[in-house]
């Protein structure tokens, strides 16, 4: 009996965690440049002296959906997107260099070129900085160019710094829980002159929400199921004690 309520209990918890990176990605479903997380089950047996017949359920996440999401053209000058493969180098909140797929850009008062999310974009040597322009173009390699605000010469551009852009092999990515994408080994990646992007285009996230809206529903039932099993174990187990009493 003691089984039975050890691999719901067992399943139960892991549904739950299965729940929170399933919820994770649906709220996600608007974020620019979001890339979802995987998760399955797996059943595994108990290790040590007299557990050969115990087994216990585990949630794993076993990588990230790398996938591109769908691109939405806004006209906007810091808007951009990569096309085909290839990751915009970013500061990361410990001051490591990191990795995403997000292009809403902005430059802050102080005129440091930034993420939607507040991240820092790196180039070619350190954070970009941008002065006040009256207009701005970002080239399909990245390069930033200006016409400085005040210049009285609205045809001369000033070329301001270039977007560091890379391309990672799979095996050596991960995603850690900031959101953000990190090489494995630690190492900054060396920039890519094949990566291109396009401004004016954003490129969305990559939740299906609907997918996700049925593995909610999915796992919520799953969770319904593992503590039913559990009460019964538990009834039937009063049941027994009640007719070992009578014995």
């Amino acid at each position: 009996m003691d089984r039975s309520l050890y691999i719901a209990m067992s399943g139960a918890k892991q549904t739950l965690m299965a729940q929170t990176v399933n919820a994770n990605n649906l709220a996600n479903a608007q974020t620019t440049g979001f890339k979802s997380d995987l998760e399955q089950f797996r059943s595994r047996p108990v290790l040590g002296a007299g557990f050969p017949t115990r087994v216990y359920a585990m949630n794993e996440e076993p990588g990230v959906d790398l996938s591109q999401g769908g691109m939405q053209t806004t006209g906007g000058d810091l808007d951009v997107a990569i096309n085909g493969e290839g990751y915009f180098a970013v500061q990361g909140t410990d001051g490591k260099e990191a990795y995403t797929r997000a292009g809403d850009l902005r430059v802050t008062p102080e005129g440091l070129l930034q993420t939607g999310a507040g991240l820092q974009v790196l180039g070619q040597d350190g954070p970009i900085t941008i002065q006040p322009a009256e207009k701005l173009t970002i080239g399909s390699d990245g390069t930033i160019s200006i016409i400085p605000l005040g210049s009285g010469n609205a045809t001369t551009q000033v070329e301001v710094g270039r977007i560091k852009m890379v391309t990672i092999e799979t095996d050596n990515l991960e995603k850690s829980n900031d959101g953000l994408l990190h090489a494995k080994d630690g190492k900054p990646v060396v920039a890519s002159a094949d990566v291109r992007l396009a401004q004016g285009v954003l490129e969305g996230s990559n939740v299906n929400a609907i997918s996700a809206m049925v593995d909610m529903i999915e796992l919520a039932r799953n969770f319904e199921l593992q503590t039913k099993v559990m009460k019964s174990v538990d009834e039937n187990s009063a049941v027994g004690a009640k007719l070992m009493q009578m014995g």
